[in-house]
């Protein structure tokens, strides 16, 4: 391929070299869907600015995006350029000759500067793609928190109606049953009582949701704690074939919060890991400290949680279970008593299957 290049290539040159500048820009704009999709285009684009349109093949890298035009050959000739994102360096653009029949010389100084333009359009196009998600990310977020702070709210006020009148429905059944000499009607209060007894445990997570309990705060050593809670449900472990490893980097580890309360959120999160689980398999407990807080994370390998509902797990009466075999209050319990000790709950896909309930909480609360 000849090196000389007469007045009105370098016309014509310029001419495409502008009108890829004009191109790259306009699918910039008009970007919609897939990043990879613009990404394409943009390769295209590229490859008919150069001089020797039909022999050149551009290879492009962006963090996970990869393209090529053509199949490289094994050896080639190259110009690169750099693409920043948030000035780091996160991929690459590269135009490709076969160097049996180029060399660098046939590249034209004005295509490595064309070069370095399209990759700087590409780095803020990127930029503003993951700012984009960075916000949509940022308003899910703020949309479940309201969501969960007015469900607290409305379960707070339901919970304060409820109480007064149940306990005295409960205090004269009692009442009934204790003075009734008649059978069924000791039978029916009975009933009575047990129903009672049941929709006051109801209120009294719905109150744990919404923060309205009172706690008793102290300082207490986290890793007895956990290793009751493990073996209280020892046999709830045998019944469904299961085992579970505890893991933990301080044994003397202490932390101010509501004995009865922690207790209460492992139990609700071992539980559902328990139903989620499959027969032989482990649930992993691990408990470390990084700064003031300290975490316990609880990982099965079941199915996972579809990410569907992922974002409604924690909203009181949501349930994936059959009816009557959840109440669908646990994890709005757990959450409730995590907010209320200033901590935060998440959830995470386990490796290779199942769910990660991760709970951080502050070592002290004052």
């Amino acid at each position: 391929m000849s090196l000389i290049i007469s007045t009105e290539e370098i016309l014509q040159e310029r001419i495409k070299e502008l009108s890829c500048l004009y191109d790259v820009s306009t699918v910039i704009v008009q970007h919609e869907g897939a990043v990879l999709d613009t990404l394409n285009k943009i390769c295209s684009i590229l490859k008919n600015a150069w001089r020797f349109s039909d022999d050149s093949i551009i290879e492009l890298k962006l963090d996970s995006y990869y393209h090529c035009t053509a199949e490289l050959p094994e050896h080639t000739v190259f110009q690169k350029s750099i693409i920043t994102v948030f000035n780091e360096e996160f991929g690459y653009v590269k135009v490709h000759y076969p160097s049996v029949q180029f060399t660098e010389k046939h590249f034209l100084e004005d295509e490595e500067k064309l070069l370095n333009k399209v990759s700087s359009d590409i780095s803020v196009f990127y930029e503003r793609h993951l700012n984009k998600g960075k916000q949509e990310l940022l308003k899910r977020s703020a949309e479940r928190v309201d969501r969960l702070s007015i469900l607290g709210e409305i379960t707070a006020g339901i919970a304060h109606e409820l109480n007064t009148p149940l306990g005295n429905i409960l205090g004269f059944a009692e009442f009934i049953n204790e003075r009734s000499e008649e059978k069924q009607s000791q039978m029916d209060s009975a009933k009575i009582i047990k129903a009672a007894i049941y929709s006051r445990e109801v209120v009294k997570k719905l109150m744990f949701f919404s923060c309205e309990m009172p706690q008793h705060m102290r300082f207490v050593k986290i890793i007895p704690i956990v290793s009751e809670a493990l073996s209280l449900l020892g046999s709830n472990f045998k019944k469904a074939s299961l085992s579970y490893e505890l893991d933990f980097e301080d044994v003397a580890l202490e932390a101010q919060l509501d004995t009865i309360q922690l207790t209460q959120v492992l139990f609700n999160i071992l539980i559902n890991s328990i139903y989620a689980s499959p027969q032989n398999s482990v649930i992993k407990v691990k408990i470390y400290c990084i700064e003031n807080s300290f975490f316990i994370e609880i990982s099965d390998q079941g199915t996972g949680i579809d990410a569907a509902i992922k974002s409604r797990i924690f909203e009181p009466f949501f349930t994936t279970k059959a009816i009557g075999e959840g109440s669908g209050l646990g994890l709005s319990v757990v959450h409730g008593i995590v907010k209320s000790h200033k901590g935060d709950i998440t959830t995470f896909d386990n490796n290779p299957k199942g769910t990660v309930f991760q709970v951080r909480l502050p070592l002290s609360t004052s």
